[in-house]
């Protein structure tokens, strides 16, 4: 059997840097409850490990009002501009551990905001990447998730529009969605803000699912970058499977193929995908 790893599968550099930034707070503060604003990232095994050594995730902004002392690191999705605000009010101390890319983001529609334009966000609106963007729009703003909301999309005012992405969203369907809202006629800037690690990985997972007999994404359940890993390796093969760790994955169905592809999330830790991809050459 030949097995094939993705070269981008685990962590991207935003997803590493704020896993390491918790650790090194537990390391830092002896003193003081550490505490992370919603899960460090989408990975329920890293955040198992950081509750372990103490950490506590606070997952309602109705938890934040409760807390009057500690260390609070924002999570890498980022988070609104009123929980900083929120923060900063009750003196507690503040490690922000937003991604870069999505830290950007929240620049660019806070400045566009200001200007007057009407910001689009293309993303899943459950999504706290999506919420955390939303939260530094302004007034004027919308969410566009598929093609039948932006189809529904109407300016009533005459006015600008930004349109800027989920950094995890699907390149190919962002396009599609532009498209089709740039067909109504307004005045348009377009921000393509996918980050180029989604794009690249993205991009690597549908060509080595077309080249495999059975393709294996690897990531956990909420994480959204794994979801459209997922979507984009199964058109391209049939037998794609969608696991969080090596105890998802049934081996039998692996048994008849000859060649396997490995993917991974951006939030998946290397050992995860280590231990996949180690126990499919040996037992199959």
């Amino acid at each position: 059997m030949k097995v094939i790893r993705a070269k981008s599968a685990g962590f991207c550099p935003g997803v590493k840097r704020a896993v390491e930034t918790v650790y090194e707070q537990v390391e830092k503060e002896k003193e003081k409850q550490i505490y992370t604003y919603g899960p460090i990232i989408h990975n329920e095994e890293v955040v198992k490990d950081l509750e372990g050594r103490g950490v506590k995730v606070i997952r309602t902004e109705e938890e934040l009002d409760a807390l009057d002392e500690g260390v609070v690191v924002i999570r890498s999705h980022g988070v609104p501009r009123r929980i900083y605000d929120k923060l900063r009010e009750k003196g507690i101390t503040t490690v922000d551990a937003t991604c870069n890319f999505v830290r950007k983001i929240h620049r660019i529609v806070e400045e566009e905001s200001a200007k007057g334009s009407h910001i689009i966000i293309i993303g899943d609106p459950a999504h706290p990447e999506v919420q955390g963007i939303r939260g530094w729009a302004g007034s004027k703003a919308d969410v566009v998730q598929d093609a039948a909301g932006a189809k529904e999309f109407v300016c009533t005012e005459k006015c600008r529009i930004c349109i800027v992405a989920q950094t995890t969203f699907n390149y190919n369907k962002f396009k599609e969605l532009v498209e089709i809202i740039s067909k109504k006629g307004y005045d348009i800037s377009v921000l393509n803000t996918i980050c180029n690690a989604t794009k690249e990985r993205q991009e690597e997972a549908g060509s080595i699912a077309a080249a495999a007999d059975a393709m294996i994404v690897i990531g956990d359940k909420h994480s959204s970058n794994t979801q459209k890993l997922f979507e984009i390796c199964e058109r391209a093969c049939n037998n794609t499977y969608y696991i969080q760790t090596l105890d998802d994955l049934d081996m039998n169905q692996l048994r008849s193929v000859e060649t396997v592809g490995i993917t991974a999330g951006a939030s998946t830790p290397n050992n995860i995908i280590e231990e996949v991809q180690n126990n499919v050459r040996i037992n199959i």
